[in-house]
């Protein structure tokens, strides 16, 4: 499809994003990233310019949201510390995921800044890859080439799967806690339960304030001051496991 300008920092955000109803373009002329949300009246402008001058755009390809997951969970199983790992392991499994596995990286900071460069690294990988799907020859060339990912083996999704063991652990306990209380206290257990179960989803809900999908989930990788551009929330969805947003 030949050469096309690029401006990789916006390119890099917008495949990370991967939420329902928000499309990405990549302005082959200028290299500027044009971002469309269905049902968003503002973005109608938007609407009319991708569909007066279709050749002009290249609709990008987000991360899928299993690979997403499946980069969280082999980074679990090359973390070597048995406390930080297991907290991860429980937080990788349910709603929120994505929210409680950086909450859960906070008091660990060399771990979290060696996740934000395994995933950072990913992201790239993914990015340069759907470049030479696409044939297009890119103006300024990538950033990124000199950065292989990380080896993500069979055997390292295999070991990120055995977070069965202190998940179901806690369940069992939080089982025969129930089977303890007095009476006069499972409606309040029933309802402090249902909020846990809520509250991961909490900010998805339309009803409860819509998250921006137009804002990037990851703080990006350190750059020489080590300095971060940011921290945010994630819209993500594993098609064969619960995620953040009824459907990472």
């Amino acid at each position: 499809m030949g050469q096309v300008k690029v401006c990789w920092d916006e390119v890099e955000t917008a495949c990370e994003r991967n939420a329902p109803g928000l499309h990405s373009y990549l302005d082959r002329t200028s290299g500027a990233v044009l971002v469309v949300v269905d049902g968003a009246p503002e973005d109608e402008e938007t609407r009319h310019r991708l569909a007066t001058c279709p050749e002009r755009y290249l609709r990008l390809q987000p991360a899928s949201s299993r690979a997403q997951y499946e980069w969280m969970e082999a980074f679990v199983a090359t973390v070597t510390e048995p406390g930080l790992r297991d907290r991860l392991l429980v937080a990788t499994d349910g709603r929120g995921a994505f929210r409680r596995f950086k909450d859960a990286l906070i008091d660990y900071p060399a771990e979290r800044e060696r996740w934000f460069v395994w995933r950072s690294a990913l992201l790239h990988a993914h990015i340069r890859g759907w470049f030479l799907q696409q044939g297009l020859d890119p103006d300024p060339p990538c950033p990124w080439d000199d950065q292989p990912p990380p080896l993500i083996l069979p055997t390292l999704r295999a070991a990120a799967s055995g977070r069965a063991a202190p998940v179901t652990g806690l369940r069992q306990q939080l089982c025969a806690l129930v089977e303890i209380l007095p009476s006069g206290e499972l409606h309040a257990a029933r309802v402090f339960l249902e909020y846990l179960r809520d509250r991961g989803s909490a900010e998805f809900d339309s009803t409860r304030g819509r998250l921006d999908p137009r804002r990037p989930f990851r703080r990006r990788a350190p750059q020489a001051t080590g300095s971060e551009k940011g921290d945010a929330a994630v819209v993500v969805d594993r098609p064969d496991a619960p995620a953040d947003e009824g459907g990472t």
